[in-house]
This record gives structure tokens, C-alpha cells and sequence, in this order.
């Protein structure tokens, strides 16, 4: 029997409002969420506020010197007035940029954290459908929705928690490892400035004897008690001396830009530091520097050794690695509970959804990790070999510096002993200035020699630290290169 025309409308009206209600809903859900969203906002890079910002850099700065006292250097030393290794450290670790970019790498490996610590957000799902009622007993609206929630089984999070955190620890590490090559660069540096400014004060009173020698030829060739050839050869060692000496002045700049590069700040801000005195003194007291024994020097060095240590993070992400791809082999589980409503008729279900991989076993995956493992075993081994063997070198040639030191010591006193004798002789009028100026250059020459292998001495002892990673005699207590290195530099 037909329905009649007048109760139709009716019946469409409550069927449609029902879809309605729940569209509506929906909708609602989705704009309340959109609300919370994240907009893109973008930052271009202006070349010149960074130019700006790398003139602006100083060491002199209220902001420098706060960061200082923060971190523990002593107030009653502030402003610093003799700028040492440990002082120049303390700058680049708060203004040289390439920290800045292992710590955004930091901050990013923490940003994986967060990622893999996340769990699968459950789904939904909704239909909305009109029969054309081709048969006319039922109802001509369906509509459906169900709910996804996925289950992650083999503890899949925690696996990945545990590799974020490995290779987080390994990009906190590899900060404190920059800071320890920062730290190589600005030793190596500042002793080579101060080499060059020992050697440019030593040449500067060698050309002046030397001068004193070529008058002293110059007026016996004119009263005709010396030939030309003693006098051009003099003049020729004169010439000698002067080019040695401007090559010196000007390799002095150059000096100061490594400087100011290892420091990461202009030269112009370089170039109003003063500097402190080498560590190293003329004297045998201060050649005492404490070395353990061949197997003290490996363990120091395998214990502290930040690449060792980033090595064995990154074998131990590899591992982590390994277990999620064998976690991987058990299915993740998603339960869907739903509802419908089809043309009438009510309809209640519980769906159970996982992947089919128990019969390939994720077989692939599994062989490509084991393979990485093995590879980063492979590669600690010999960075553990390597280590050994540059401690070993590095121990050689700081004894071998320091032997070279001691004895070149002995012959600078043998020779200053000659010099005060040769000055007592001119007093009593048994030479005369000719004959002291040139034991007065031999003086010279001897402290050029001295000079020379302190420098060789200060520069294998920056290389067996930087080995070690840490000082051979500790000189402050609250400059900890791996927890400063942490700290934020010059904001950007």
C-alpha cells in the first residue's frame, strides 16, 4: 500500500536532521582542533644584521662578563686583563657559531625525543549516504562512523625512545668534542702569537748587533785595517737578519686573524687583548709536567675521549636500532569499534585490523641493522686503535720536546756564563767591542734556540691534551668543557 504524500515530508525531516546533528558535530570537532594549530611564520636570514651582530661581538662586553661570572670565574679578576688560553676558551664558547650549529643540532635530536616518545593518535571514520528507495519499505538515509585505535605491541616505544636518546647523547657529546677542538685551535694559536712576538723582540736586538758589527767593519775598512769581503759579508748576514725580522712583522696579522677565527670574534676586538706570557718559562722548574706511564695515558684517554664516547652511543642506537626492527616482526594491533545506522536499520561492530607480516618476518630490515651494528663495532675498534696509537705519539714527542728543552737550557746558561765573562774582559780592557758583540750574538742565538723548543714543547703539549682530552695539570676547577659547551652563546 502507498504511504501517503503528507507523511512523507515529515519522515525525510527527522532522518535529515539526525545526518545533520552528526555532520554538524563533526564539523564542530574539527574546528575546535583547528584552533590549536601551528602557523607557519618565516624567517628569512638578513645578511646584514649577521654581519652586524659578528662586529658586535665583544669580549670586553657587560654580557660576556656576566656569562663568565655565572659560570663560576672569579669576579676580582673581572675586567680580564691578561688573556690566557682558559680566558680565550671561556670567549669562543660563548661567541664562536660553529657551537651554534651542533647546538641546533642538539636541540633538533631532542625534537626526535619528543617524536619518538609520541603514541599513535587514534582515527575516525564517518559515511553519509541516500538510497534512491527503489524499494520503498526502508529508510532512505545511512550513515556511519568508527573510531581506529592502534596498539603498538613488542614495546615499539620504548625501543624508540631508548635510540633518540642515544643519538641525542652522542649530538651532546660531539658539542663538547667541538669545544675541545675549539679549544686546540686557540692554544695553537695563541703560541704560535707569542712565538712570533718573542722572536720579532730577539731578531729586533740581533739586527741591532748585527748593525753594531757592520760600523765597527765599515770605519776598519776606511783606515784601511779590514778588506771589503769582511765587511760584505756582514752586511749580506745584516740583510739576512732584517728580512727575517719583516717577515716576522708581517705574518703577525695573519697571526692574529687564526686568532681571532679560533676565537670567533673580528681581529679589531683581538687586537685590543692583551696577552698573557707563555706557560712555559725559561727555567727547568717549569718543566716539570706531570705524564703517567704508557697504559695510564690510554686508559685517560679511552675514558675521556668524547669521540670514544660518541662512538659507543651511536653502537648502542644500532642496537636499538637492530631491536625495533625485530620488534617490527609482530604485527601492531588497531581496534575499531563502530556504528551505523543503514536505511533503518541500527547496526553495532568491533573491528580488528594488523598487518600480515608473521610470514615474511621483516626479514630485510632486520639483516640491514644487523649489518649497521657490526659496522659501528667495526668502526669503534679502530677508533680505539687509532686513539692508542696517537697517545703514544703524542707521549714521544712531548718527551722528546721537553729533552730538547732541558738541554737547550744547559748550553743558553753555558752561554750566558761565557757572555758576563766576556763583559768582565771588555771592563779590564782585554777585548774590545768587536770581539763582545759577536759572543753577544752567539748570546742571541742560543736564546733563539731556547725560544724555539719551548714553543715545540708547548705546542706537543697542546697536542697530547687535545688527545687526552683533558689538561695534563688541571688550572681551574670550574672551566668544564663538556657542561659549558651546553650553554647558549650569543642569542640569535
Amino acid at each position: 500500500m502507498p504511504i501517503p504524500m503528507q507523511h512523507f515530508p515529515i519522515k525525510i525531516a527527522k532522518v535529515s536532521l539526525a545526518g545533520f546533528s552528526i555532520s554538524l558535530l563533526i564539523s564542530a570537532s574539527i574546528i575546535v582542533s583547528g584552533c590549536s594549530f601551528l602557523q607557519y611564520q618565516s624567517k628569512p636570514i638578513d645578511v646584514e644584521k649577521n654581519s652586524a651582530k659578528f662586529q658586535d661581538k665583544d669580549p670586553q662586553g657587560s654580557a660576556f662578563q656576566q656569562y663568565l661570572l655565572s659560570n663560576g670565574y672569579p669576579a676580582e679578576q673581572l675586567p680580564i686583563k691578561n688573556w690566557g688560553v682558559e680566558e680565550l676558551t671561556y670567549c669562543a664558547l660563548y661567541f664562536h657559531p660553529s657551537l651554534d650549529v651542533v647546538r641546533a643540532q642538539m636541540r633538533a635530536s631532542l625534537a626526535n625525543e619528543n617524536i619518538a616518545a609520541e603514541k599513535p593518535l587514534p582515527g575516525f571514520n564517518s559515511n553519509i549516504a541516500r538510497s534512491n528507495q527503489a524499494n520503498q519499505d526502508i529508510n532512505p538515509f545511512a550513515y556511519t562512523f568508527s573510531l581506529d585505535i592502534p596498539i603498538e605491541t613488542a614495546g615499539k616505544r620504548d625501543i624508540r625512545i631508548a635510540n633518540a636518546k642515544h643519538l641525542t647523547e652522542a649530538t651532546r657529546l660531539e658539542i663538547a668534542q667541538s669545544a675541545w677542538q675549539l679549544r686546540q685551535s686557540i692554544a695553537q694559536a695563541l703560541y704560535d702569537y707569542q712565538f712570533n712576538q718573542q722572536q720579532l723582540s730577539i731578531l729586533s736586538e740581533e739586527e741591532k748587533r748585527r748593525q753594531e758589527i757592520v760600523a765597527i767593519y765599515q770605519k776598519r775598512v776606511e783606515v784601511g785595517m779590514l778588506s771589503n769581503v769582511e765587511l760584505s759579508t756582514a752586511k749580506f748576514l745584516l740583510q739576512t737578519t732584517t728580512l727575517e725580522l719583516n717577515n716576522y712583522q708581517q705574518n703577525k696579522a695573519v697571526l692574529l686573524a687564526k686568532l681571532a677565527a679560533a676565537i670567533g670574534v673580528s681581529v679589531q676586538k683581538v687586537q685590543t687583548m692583551v696577552f698573557a706570557e707563555p706557560a712555559v718559562i725559561l727555567s727547568n722548574s717549569k718543566l716539570d709536567i706531570p705524564l703517567k706511564d704508557q697504559a695510564g695515558l690510554q686508559t685517560a684517554a679511552l675514558l675521556n675521549r668524547l669521540d670514544i664516547r660518541i662512538a659507543l652511543e651511536k653502537y648502542a642506537a644500532a642496537e636499538s636500532k637492530l631491536k625495533l626492527e625485530i620488534a617490527k616482526q609482530y604485527p601492531d594491533i588497531t581496534i575499531s569499534p563502530g556504528y551505523a545506522y543503514e536505511f533503518g536499520d541500527k547496526v553495532w561492530s568491533l573491528g580488528l585490523n594488523g598487518l600480515l607480516n608473521m610470514l615474511q618476518k621483516n626479514k630485510n630490515a632486520i639483516a640491514q641493522a644487523t649489518e649497521l651494528r657490526e659496522l659501528e663495532a667495526a668502526q669503534f675498534e679502530a677508533l680505539q686503535n687509532k686513539v692508542i696509537s696517537e697517545v703514544e705519539v703524542a707521549k714521544v714527542q712531548l718527551l722528546q720536546a721537553r729533552e730538547f728543552l732541558i738541554n737547550q737550557l744547559a748550553l743558553y746558561q753555558q752561554q750566558q756564563q761565557n757572555t758576563d765573562r766576556m763583559q768582565k774582559r771588555l771592563s779590564a780592557g782585554e777585548i774590545d767591542r768587536l770581539e763582545l758583540a759577536f759572543v753577544k750574538l752567539e748570546d742571541i742565538n742560543a736564546r733563539k734556540n731556547t725560544l724555539s723548543a719551548e714553543y715545540k714543547l708547548l705546542s706537543a703539549v697542546n697536542q697530547l691534551e687535545n688527545t687526552l682530552q683533558q689538561p695534563l695539570a688541571p688550572t681551574s676547577a670550574h672551566l668544564n668543557l663538556e657542561t659549558l659547551s651546553l650553554e647558549n652563546s650569543v642569542k640569535n
